[in-house]
């Protein structure tokens, strides 16, 4: 494959063959929601089950060690793709499952514990997040009697870091923002954030579900203490996701769930755990999933994070241009390229997000309509819902043409009703 070779990309994912309404071939702008998968990702799946099905950590005999050897082969790639050590990838089913892990741990906690959350605490977050960003931490606040507070976002779509000094201060325990807004696609800047939780003692949660997937993300520079991101963004399976934590913080942490795998010692009255990252992966885990997430970690090494990153900007900039060249097209979050991914969020003027969605689908172009899990933002921007585009390494320019073709096509339609 060349440097980044458009054609053989979208050979490699079977899916993106399909003909769908209408005999449109499928132009899929999604990916914010789900991605695709090739075919190297699918074949790693189905041969797990096929040739080296059986329980890991669990047996002596030649399946196990052969199922073992190719899950913790997949935890050792995951962990270089994110500059991590193998002990602080945790596998679990989705990133919403390893937010709701880290805030269900800390509420365990016991008084006096560094990790103890209690009344008068402070959890902060942004009006930006996915709501698996955000619900945890409400109902963490809720049990112990926090206080949640968040950064506001601009008219422009970027954080509002103007009063950053009064919600991070001593009595703030937890930091917990999105690296990159599902719906804006504002990547937001951590450097100051981060330092500002440092000089406090804040425990800093990065939702990476949509920065991972796209450009290079390295744990040891972010200066954060947990991380999490989600398989399925990124070419993975879906029902595996990642939890990473830095070791010392992991290995004190109480786990969210308890049962087989993840104990030391057990008596009828007591048990002890081991360390991460067998603390926190209890039961049996989804362990083809989870080596077809080492398959689409190879995938995306093999094309190149800078090369993905590259293309999705050039991607973004011909829809940011195309779309606000439509009568009554307002885009919802930054206009510009500055700390930006590939997601373009906009509305119509006299058409309702689904209706277009709708349109578009008679196209054959498949985009996210509503509120994206992300209310709170929804209300920011005085809209109930917007139509997301969103794209990946397999989309081309024409994809982007198709869609602000499709857009003023619907347009035109609607008007003329």
């Amino acid at each position: 494959m060349s440097s980044f070779d458009i054609a053989a990309i979208k050979a490699d994912f079977p899916i993106l063959k399909r003909q769908i309404r209408g005999n449109n071939r499928l132009i899929y702008l999604d990916s914010g929601a789900t991605s695709q998968k090739p075919n190297s990702v699918l074949e790693a799946e189905r041969d797990f089950y096929v040739n080296h099905n059986a329980a890991v950590h669990r047996g002596a005999h030649q399946l196990a060690e052969e199922a073992t050897e190719l899950y913790e082969g997949a935890r050792e790639k995951v962990a270089t793709f994110i500059g991590a050590h193998v002990d602080e990838v945790i596998f679990t089913k989705s990133a919403t499952e390893s937010i709701n892990a880290i805030a269900y741990s800390l509420g365990n906690s016991t008084p006096g514990s560094k990790f103890h959350i209690k009344a008068g605490d402070r959890i902060v977050v942004s009006e930006m997040e996915h709501h698996a960003n955000l619900i945890p931490w409400q109902e963490l606040a809720r049990r112990t009697g926090a206080e949640l507070l968040w950064f506001k976002v601009t008219e422009e779509g970027r954080l509002d870091l103007s009063n950053i000094d009064e919600l991070i201060t001593s009595r703030t325990k937890v930091v917990a923002l999105t690296h990159q807004s599902n719906v804006l696609g504002t990547i937001n800047p951590l450097d100051q954030i981060t330092k500002k939780a440092r000089e406090v003692g804040a425990l800093f949660v990065l939702d990476a579900c949509q920065s991972v997937p796209h450009y290079r993300v390295d744990v040891k520079t972010l200066n954060v203490d947990f991380l999490a991101f989600s398989g399925h963004k990124m070419l993975g399976p879906t029902g595996v996701g990642i939890l990473w934590g830095k070791k010392e913080l992991l290995d004190e942490m109480p786990p969210f769930l308890t049962g087989g795998s993840m104990i030391e010692t057990v008596t009828m009255e007591s048990a002890t755990y081991l360390d991460a990252p067998k603390r926190f992966e209890a039961g049996v885990p989804n362990m083809a999933q989870a080596v077809g997430l080492g398959a689409a970690v190879d995938y995306l090494n093999k094309v190149g994070l800078d090369a993905i990153h590259a293309h999705e900007v050039a991607l973004t900039q011909k829809a940011l241009e195309g779309l606000q060249t439509i009568q009554g097209l307002s885009v919802i979050g930054p206009k510009d390229l500055e700390m930006r991914g590939g997601v373009v969020s906009f509305a119509v003027e006299g058409i309702h997000p689904h209706d277009l969605g709708q349109a578009l689908d008679q196209y054959g172009i498949a985009v996210r309509t509503g509120h994206h899990c992300a209310w709170p933002l929804m209300r920011r921007f005085k809209t109930v819902a917007t139509t997301r585009a969103s794209f990946y390494l397999y989309n081309g320019f024409d994809d982007i043409s198709a869609l602000v073709d499709g857009v003023e096509r619907a347009r035109k339609y609607f008007a003329e009703r």
